[in-house]
């Protein structure tokens, strides 16, 4: 009996050892998977599949990682959708949001390195920008307020300082500077306003001074012509 004890142990242990990166009869991963980085005991990823769809959750780790996952992976019900957040090497929480497969969907929070708080909070659809996408500085006040459609900015676009002075309002399209333009000094008076064209300055440019209108300019500049001797 003596003998039959740890030999019943062996043959459980090599039977649970097996059940590891097997596949189905199909030729699918099946059951609890592992992976590690060529070469080394690092872990690349671990997991399970249900006949090639990965289920439950993964965890994902970078060469440097040991046993902190750089990338934890839920998987939701339909296979398709996770939960996913990313961390430093150290398990400071960088990011969470939501993925479809390799593409950000839904909301994403991304926090300030040094603490926990929320610096950025934007909206993505089948990968790219799309909504409202928010700036946050350490002590919780807004320092940027911007519209994004398929990716690129859209809209009207808000600066704020750290005492929640507006600072710059501008308008985008498709990612370039187009329409009426005003820049605030730090006490919130004005100190600039003008119009932008395809990302470029257009028409008169005015200029204040403890908000008062000092001058202006026309863009474009004329062209002056170099004179010859």
């Amino acid at each position: 009996m003596r003998f039959l004890i740890p030999l019943f142990l062996l043959v459980f242990s090599f039977g649970n050892a097996q059940e590891i990166n097997q596949m189905d009869s199909n030729g699918k991963r099946h059951g609890v998977w592992k992976k590690y980085f060529e070469g080394t005991k690092q872990l690349r990823y671990e997991g399970t599949f249900e006949h090639g769809k990965e289920v439950g959750t993964f965890k994902f780790y970078c060469e440097a990682c040991k046993e902190q996952p750089s990338v934890i992976k839920e998987f939701t019900a339909d296979n398709a959708i996770a939960d996913v957040k990313f961390y430093t090497a150290k398990g400071k929480l960088v990011s969470e949001g939501r993925m479809d497969g390799k593409l950000r969907i839904g909301e994403w929070v991304y926090f300030h390195k040094k603490s926990s708080e929320v610096m950025t909070r934007e909206l993505y659809q089948n990968g790219k920008l799309a909504g409202k996408k928010y700036v946050y500085y350490g002590n919780g006040v807004v320092a940027e307020k911007a519209s994004y459609s398929d990716g690129l900015l859209n809209g009207t676009s808000l600066y704020f300082s750290y005492d929640s002075k507006l600072l710059k309002e501008l308008i985008y399209k498709d990612d370039l500077l187009e329409g009426p333009a005003v820049y605030y000094d730090a006490k919130g008076m004005k100190l600039i306003e003008g119009n932008y064209v395809n990302d470029r300055k257009k028409g008169i440019w005015k200029y204040y001074k403890n908000g008062q209108f000092e001058k202006e300019e026309t863009f474009p500049k004329p062209y002056k012509k170099n004179k010859k001797n």
